[in-house]
């Protein structure tokens, strides 16, 4: 048997492994498949806004609630320190099931606080944040002749000093036919996966989608507040609703409520399941500036260049220097060093502040070496944007265990320098690992305690902070101090 046919059985093999355990997506999601009519859960995330980048919860605005309570999803801890708060939503889809004219709620008069809230909101430019099988919101917007995509919808607008939310919201669902065939394409290796038997899909001639788009057009219509005020949640709205978003009708006033409803059309797509993340990579803040980067590369290749330069010169000249200088000349000018023969002492002299010096190197090997393996590990997809909070949580994950190499580092750094005092690596140990932290702990709590100033949910960062230096205490700074008796013991 050859070579070629060895190969393709194990694929083959390696295929019917992945198969048995329902297959391996590597980005951290998989293809859920939905039955026409199963109901579809749609979720809020904490409003955000570009100009003050201080996140809120959704519901610390009047808006419609679930009717089983507002509920908190789970999070991890890169979700947490990047202020997301994803919770369930009143808003009900049903898998492809297109409905119009859905009456969500009718709020209770707005108070002097809460219209004053919402004006602010507006103000600032606060977007709200939906997500629908993982998918957030994308909105649609044409300027000129360019389509312009963004996450999201404004909490409402500002038009002449009056102040409009946007109370009626359209949304679109694309979907894809589920295919157990794409499917195996997704989860499998190539060819091989044309071939992987299905095992355990009971029910698979029932026909089912996977959702591949979230669209929302917000609009502000002028609802009829009284027509509605017997109405329930999800009942029908009495008059038809023309969304419109170019156009607003129904301004916010202080002691009169607010009417919301909603819609919803599902569109069957071409796009398949794991290329549904392309239209927000296209996004206008998402672009990557290559010409900004090559730009960059270029002018500190140059300055490289310059500086290479310069010093070859300088190296090259003293060096034929010496070399014509005849072993008499030479004696003669023992005395009187000049030139590139200095630089001899100054290499080889012990820095002032060394135990600074190492702690320093260590730190920046740690630094280092988190900023790689995570780059690393987003390149390869276990990182990707449909596994919120992985990022942030890895990089804090692979910090504290590279503080072995930080450890290592400064401690073996310290003993090559040769300070003299060689009992003190427990100490450089500990400065290396209480450095950087240090100067992030003190920061941090600075701008903590402002944020608790003012904002009265400013306690739950803080005291998430204060978990999280628990938790590098008790695993970074063991593995740095392991780190530096390894380097203690290494010969010099």
């Amino acid at each position: 048997m050859d070579y070629f046919s060895h190969f393709k059985i194990w694929v083959l093999t390696l295929s019917l492994i992945f198969q048995s355990v329902y297959g391996f997506y590597l980005p951290g999601s998989y293809p859920h498949k939905y039955n026409v009519g199963e109901a579809l859960s749609v979720k809020v995330n904490s409003i955000t806004s570009i100009d003050t980048e201080m996140p809120f919860s959704y519901y610390s605005l009047p808006f419609c609630q679930p009717q089983d309570g507002v509920k908190d999803s789970a999070e991890n801890l890169g979700e947490l320190l990047m202020g997301d708060r994803i919770e369930n939503s009143p808003y009900r889809f049903k898998m492809h099931v297109n409905e119009s004219e859905i009456f969500l709620c009718r709020t209770e008069p707005l108070s002097a606080d809460n219209y004053k809230l919402l004006k602010k909101r507006i103000d600032e430019m606060y977007q709200v944040n939906l997500i629908l099988d993982n998918l957030p919101a994308i909105r649609y917007t044409r300027k000129e002749s360019y389509l312009l995509r963004w996450t999201g919808y404004p909490v409402g607008i500002k038009v002449q000093d009056t102040y409009y939310v946007f109370n009626h919201l359209k949304f679109t669902v694309l979907v894809h036919k589920y295919e157990e065939a794409n499917v195996a394409r997704v989860m499998g290796t190539g060819d091989a996966a044309e071939v992987i038997p299905t095992i355990g899909n009971e029910g698979s001639d029932i026909p089912g989608y996977m959702v591949v788009g979230f669209e929302v057009v917000p609009c502000n219509f002028m609802h009829n507040v009284q027509s509605v005020k017997n109405s329930k949640m999800y009942d029908k709205y009495p008059s038809p609703i023309k969304c419109d978003p170019t156009t607003v009708a129904m301004p916010i006033k202080e002691n009169e409520p607010i009417v919301f409803t909603y819609e919803v059309t599902f569109e069957e797509s071409d796009i398949k399941w794991p290329s549904r993340w392309d239209a927000y990579l296209k996004m206008e803040g998402s672009k990557v500036h290559w010409f900004s980067i090559m730009n960059s590369l270029m002018v500190i290749t140059f300055l490289a260049g310059i500086v290479l330069v310069i010093f070859l010169r300088t190296v090259r000249r003293d060096l034929t220097r010496y070399e014509e200088l005849d072993k008499e000349a030479q004696a003669q000018m023992n005395e009187e060093l000049s030139g590139w023969k200095l630089v001899v002492g100054d290499v080889f002299r012990a820095p002032t502040n060394a135990s600074l010096l190492c702690v320093m190197v260590g730190d920046g090997v740690q630094i280092l070496g988190m900023a790689v393996v995570t780059i690393l590990f987003a390149a390869l997809g276990f990182m990707s944007p449909a596994s919120r909070g992985t990022l942030i949580t890895g990089m804090l994950i692979f910090y504290m265990i590279l503080g072995i190499a930080a450890g290592y580092v400064a401690v073996r750094l310290w003993r090559t320098i040769g300070c003299g005092d060689h009992k003190r690596w427990i100490s450089v140990s500990w400065r290396a690992a209480c450095f950087f932290p240090g100067i992030a702990f003190f920061i941090l709590t600075i701008l903590n305690f402002l944020l608790w100033g003012s904002h009265s949910t400013g306690a739950i960062p803080f005291s998430l902070f204060v978990i999280l230096i628990l938790l590098w205490f008790c695993i970074s700074v063991p593995l740095t101090l392991i780190g530096g008796l390894w380097g203690k013991g290494t010969p010099y």
